[in-house]
């Protein structure tokens, strides 16, 4: 049974006793990204934030050229490999994992270049050409659940059964990237909070974590961080939402879940460090 997570020059244990949660902080490299603001977007911007999160303790930095937040129009593949390339080479030695959030192939291709250690696609790694490009490169590959796209996602999101259709989604997606002969140990799900789903479907996925992970027995991504789901329980504005968010990440780590995907890196390093202890 697969017990650990190839994620390119690291390996993450997931199952078993001493398995300790990692915490992506996310770098937002775009001007428009729901959270941020895109206060990021310059490599010098980009750099400083990345060794805050580093002095906070993070074990990955996500870093993302094209914001997917509801209503979010694409970005070129120029646009995109202008934005993100330069800030995957500044971070490639610093000392944590470095992975892309990206569903373009090319993009995919010019990061596994780069020495990202995973590529983590909204898309499921559907595009054409984008089994292709990660392939024959080692670094873990994050399979994520969307409705629809980004810019009509959250118009009307429909389930018969939120978790079961998930479910069979993340599935069919991992049995195609084994098809393409990709090690299952550098697979991991994400259930993609607030992409297509209403608070209802995500609080039912984010009760789900623990069968999602048996179901598909593949270790899973939570990313929840400061989203609608976390607003909608705490009244809270998107820039007041981290006591929310760090609270919405021990549940998922509670039942199971290996990575926490997060912009307050500090708040929930600390809150997971307590959490570990106490178990």
């Amino acid at each position: 049974m697969q017990s650990t997570l190839q994620f390119g020059r690291f390996n993450y244990p997931w199952r078993g006793q001493g398995v300790r949660a990692r915490v992506m902080g996310i770098l937002n490299v775009t001007p428009d990204s729901f959270s941020d603001g895109g206060n990021y977007q310059s490599l010098e911007f980009a750099l400083s934030h990345a060794e805050q999160m580093i002095e906070a303790g993070v074990d990955i930095i996500d870093v993302g050229g094209e914001s997917t937040r509801p209503g979010s129009p694409p970005v070129s593949l120029e646009d995109e490999l202008q934005r993100v390339m330069p800030v995957l080479y500044a971070l490639r030695d610093l000392g944590p994992a470095i992975s892309v959030d990206t569903y373009k192939p090319q993009v995919m291709r010019e990061a596994i270049i780069a020495g990202v250690d995973m590529i983590n696609d909204i898309n499921g790694f559907r595009a054409p050409g984008a089994l292709e490009a990660v392939r024959d490169s080692d670094c873990a590959l994050c399979i994520m659940h969307m409705q629809s796209d980004p810019q009509h996602m959250q118009l009307a999101p429909a389930y018969t059964d939120v978790v079961a259709e998930v479910i069979a989604f993340l599935h069919e997606r991992a049995e195609a990237l084994l098809a393409a002969g990709i090690d299952p140990r550098r697979l991991c799900i994400d259930p993609g909070f607030g992409f297509g789903k209403t608070v209802e479907h995500n609080y039912a996925l984010l009760k789900a974590t623990a069968r999602l992970i048996d179901e598909l027995n593949l270790p899973l991504l939570a990313g929840l961080s400061r989203k609608s789901m976390v607003g909608a329980v705490t009244g809270r504005p998107v820039e007041q939402r981290m006591a929310g968010s760090v609270g919405g990440a021990l549940a998922a780590v509670a039942q199971g879940a290996l990575i926490v995907r997060v912009h307050d890196v500090a708040e929930t390093v600390d809150a997971l460090k307590v959490w570990h202890a106490a178990h």
